[in-house]
């Protein structure tokens, strides 16, 4: 299991909560294209806060960081970097 198993597991649930069924790849948008909402960027945050370390109140935040799988892997790398 990589360490995106737990994002894509995630954002699969948040999808599921809206009654969105389609699948996603990991270049999908999923804020851009309306298939998730502002709230659940915000219950992604905390998932990448709590399990990542990601510190948003030190990065900013910006919505696009976190609009794909793809996004948040490069987050993920550039979090990594830093340290």
């Amino acid at each position: 299991m990589d360490q995106l198993t737990p994002v894509r597991d995630f954002i699969q649930q948040l999808l599921k909560q809206r009654g969105d069924r389609k699948p996603f790849s990991d270049d999908s948008s999923l804020f851009r294209s309306g298939r998730l909402s502002s709230v659940d960027s915000v219950e992604l945050v905390v998932l990448l806060e709590e399990k990542f370390g990601i510190d948003f109140a030190e990065t900013g935040f910006d919505q696009n960081l976190i609009d794909s799988v793809e996004a948040v892997a490069a987050l993920l790398q550039s979090a990594k970097a830093a340290k």
